[in-house]
C-alpha cells in the first residue's frame, strides 16, 4: 500500500507574509484563528492574502522558503526512482545495505495498458495478470541469499522494482508546491500521482493561501 503520512511543518501563511514585508521593516499579525474539519489556520488580513496572490503570480518565490513540511513516504522503488529527482526536497531513504528484513512488494489493484499514442503513460485496462510467482521466488531467492550469509548490499540485487521503500522527505513549501505542480497533472504516473495528490490534501490545510497561489488547483 503505497502512503504519505504527515510527520511535522514550520512556518504559516503568516510566515510568507511577514518574510516579505520584512523588506519594507514591516510586519503583521493575523486577524485570529479557524478551525474547520480539525485543521486550525490563520486568518489573514485582505491585503496580505493579495500580497500572497501577488508574490506568486511574478515569482516571488524566497518568502516561500521560509515555510517547511516533512513527510514520511512508503511506494515501491519505481516510484521512488521519479520522486528523488526533484532535488530541492530532502531525501532520506532506508537503506538496503543496512536493513535485511524481508521484503514486502507492491501489486495494484489492476493493471494498466500502454498508450498508443505515446512512448509513456497507460491507457485502459489489461486483465488476467498476475505477478505473485515472481515476486515470491524473489522473495525467497533474497531470504535464501541472506541465510547464506550474503551480505545485504548484494543479495538486494535479485528484487524488483516492485519492492516496497521508505523514506523521510522534507522541504519548503515553494519545492512541494512544484513538484505537485508536476505530478498532480492528470498525464503523470498514476502511482506517482497519488503521493504527491496526498501532500497537496495536506499542504493545503498547512498553508491554505500560499498553496492555493502557488498551485495549478
Amino acid at each position: 500500500m503505497i502512503t504519505a503520512t504527515y510527520i511535522d511543518h514550520m512556518g504559516s501563511d503568516l510566515s510568507v507574509v511577514n518574510a516579505a514585508r520584512v523588506s519594507f521593516g514591516k510586519k503583521r499579525e493575523a486577524l485570529g484563528t479557524v478551525t474547520a474539519n480539525g485543521e486550525t489556520s490563520i486568518v489573514l488580513h485582505d491585503t496580505d492574502q493579495k500580497l500572497i496572490k501577488y508574490l506568486a503570480k511574478h515569482k516571488h518565490m524566497s518568502p516561500f522558503g521560509h515555510c517547511f513540511a516533512s513527510f514520511h513516504i512508503k511506494a515501491p522503488v519505481f516510484v521512488a526512482r521519479q520522486l528523488v529527482k526533484h532535488k530541492f526536497l530532502r531525501w532520506n531513504e532506508i537503506s538496503r545495505r543496512y536493513v535485511d528484513d524481508e521484503p514486502e512488494f507492491y501489486e495494484p489493484d489492476k493493471w494498466r495498458g500502454r498508450s498508443a499514442d505515446k512512448k509513456q503513460g497507460s491507457d485502459g485496462v489489461v486483465s488476467n495478470i498476475n505477478i505473485g510467482n515472481i515476486t515470491l521466488t524473489a522473495k525467497v531467492l533474497y531470504n535464501s541469499l541472506i541465510e547464506r550469509g550474503v551480505c545485504p548490499e548484494q543479495a538486494r540485487m535479485v528484487l524488483p522494482q516492485s519492492t516496497m521503500t521508505e523514506w523521510y522527505w522534507s522541504g519548503s513549501l515553494d519545492a512541494f508546491s512544484d513538484m505537485c505542480n508536476l505530478r498532480c497533472k492528470p498525464d503523470t504516473q498514476a502511482e506517482t500521482r497519488l503521493v504527491a495528490d496526498i501532500i497537496a490534501g495536506r499542504m493545503i490545510h498547512l498553508f491554505p493561501e500560499s498553496w492555493e497561489a502557488l498551485t495549478d488547483g
